[in-house]
């Protein structure tokens, strides 16, 4: 999947420290950040990363409480905003592709994109391609080699549902290796930490999440990188690992990362948790904090965002078809 970088964005409304509390979503209570699967994956980094800024800047009051609400590839947390908090103007909801690539799959049951308002997106993340260090694949080439040979002993395993990213990722990848889709065998988590365990107690052999979920991992030597799915090499701890273009296998898949609010907040709630979400992006503490996550710059926010969502939910749904995973 391929997004235009977005390392700029005119941020000519930049909240000043005087105006913050004419710009804050409304004081009565604290605000909350869901995300929709276990601790350790992209949607928790997500809430916790943004979530400490806006606290930092003081755009919300106090702290961010993160909530993991995980389930159907982020369908329980979908139908929460919808059904439960649908007026509730303190509470987010972390997104990413792997929400609209749910949605484009009518995933969601009867809701759809229209469902939510769509705030905006803050940075963007990188498929990676992992494996156990002990495993006898030492590039991505040895991987595809050993897949072709024998697609029924390589079990991959991501933290979204079956059709979802992570799922998605691997088609795509085992779609341009000439290999048939239909053959890759994957297991879904509720989050990139259980897929992760799971890589390193051998439950399965390749991991397919992204770069920011594998961070930790990738710098003390647990797991072995062998590919990002990037356009060009990324940052550490990730420098020396080849992208799958370099290895000749031309697969992209950049993740933005943003969030969505429940459908029945007022057009005053969208617009302050706008420029809240434009004003983090704009900030250094987040470009500190981007950098040291290991996530690149990619910002949208109100109706521009909501238009984006609306176009990558058909450009899914489309991809989805071509790769038989939906009718």
């Amino acid at each position: 999947m391929r997004l235009s970088r977005r390392g700029g964005l005119r941020l000519a409304v930049v909240c000043a420290v005087a105006a913050l509390a004419a710009c804050s979503p409304p004081r009565s209570r604290g605000v909350e950040c869901v995300a929709p699967a276990n601790p350790g994956g992209g949607w928790d980094l997500t809430c916790r990363a943004a979530g400490q800024v806006m606290s930092e800047l003081s755009l919300v009051p106090g702290l961010v409480r993160v909530t993991n609400l995980p389930g159907a590839g982020g369908a329980i947390a979908f139908a929460h905003a919808v059904a439960k908090r649908a007026a509730d103007e303190n509470v987010l909801f972390a997104a990413s592709p792997a929400t609209t690539l749910r949605i484009a799959q009518h995933q969601f049951g009867r809701f759809t994109e229209n469902d939510v308002r769509w705030i905006g997106a803050v940075a963007a993340d990188y498929g990676v391609v992992a494996v156990n260090p002990a495993s006898p694949w030492r590039s991505l080439q040895e991987l595809v080699e050993a897949w072709k040979a024998d697609p029924s002993k390589v079990v991959v395993g991501g933290g979204s549902a079956v059709g979802g990213q992570d799922h998605m990722k691997m088609l795509v990848l085992a779609r341009a290796t000439g290999m048939d889709p239909r053959s890759v065998r994957y297991v879904p988590f509720d989050g990139g930490g259980e897929a992760t365990t799971a890589l390193l107690g051998n439950f399965i052999q390749v991991f397919s999440g992204d770069a920011s979920e594998i961070r930790g991992l990738a710098e003390s030597g647990s797991v072995r990188i062998l590919a990002v799915l990037s356009l060009a090499r990324i940052g550490p701890p990730f420098e020396s690992v080849p992208t799958a273009i370099e290895q000749g296998i031309d697969v992209a898949w950049i993740a933005w990362r943003g969030f969505y609010a429940p459908p029945g907040i007022s057009e005053d709630a969208f617009g302050r948790w706008s420029l809240v979400v434009t004003t983090v992006g704009a900030s250094p503490a987040w470009a500190r904090l981007r950098k040291e996550r290991g996530l690149d710059a990619f910002f949208l926010s109100g109706p521009q965002f909501e238009s984006f969502v609306r176009a990558e939910v058909l450009r899914l749904r489309e991809l989805s078809r071509e790769l038989g995973l939906i009718q």
